[in-house]
């Protein structure tokens, strides 16, 4: 699209096209041995421990004899596209326009087996798919009414 060979400057030809003049003059450099054989090392103990991050990596790295900084882990994990596996904050905030339903059963006076059940689902992968375990529970007595497997 830009020819740099061109008599008119890469400069001129972004403002022709309509396009930003800092995409046209920044190349893409290439990524070092070294950087390569760090993303390498940097790739196994990520599959093992999927939550760990730049400062967990960095030091198993110079724990094995890999002197590198966590703002270059950091810098390496971004290039390949690796993050860090954990709970983000605020993930129970409601979406925006979601509707609040009531709680039926908060004056309701628990006094007998079979008067109130309760339901949970949990979702459980597997290494072919996954499996779907549900239990129904009676309130008043405690007890798992039913188990069962849904896969």
């Amino acid at each position: 699209m830009i020819d740099r060979d061109h008599g008119l400057s890469p400069g001129r030809q972004a403002k022709a096209l309509g396009i930003s003049r800092g995409s046209v003059h920044s190349l893409p450099h290439p990524v070092s041995d070294a950087d390569l054989a760090l993303m390498r090392r940097i790739d196994v103990p990520h599959l093992e421990d999927p939550f760990a991050g730049s400062r967990m990596l960095k030091g198993l790295l110079n724990g094995e004899g890999n002197e590198v900084g966590r703002c270059h882990v950091a810098t390496l994990m971004r290039r390949m596209g690796v993050a860090a596996i954990y709970r983000r904050p605020n993930n129970s905030k409601p979406a925006p326009g979601h509707k609040v339903y009531p709680y039926l059963l908060r004056k309701v006076l628990i006094e007998r087996a079979n008067q109130v059940w309760a339901l949970d689902t949990t979702y459980i992968p597997m290494a072919r798919g996954f499996l779907y375990l549900v239990a129904i529970i009676d309130w008043y007595s405690r007890y798992v009414i039913a188990l069962l497997t849904i896969g």
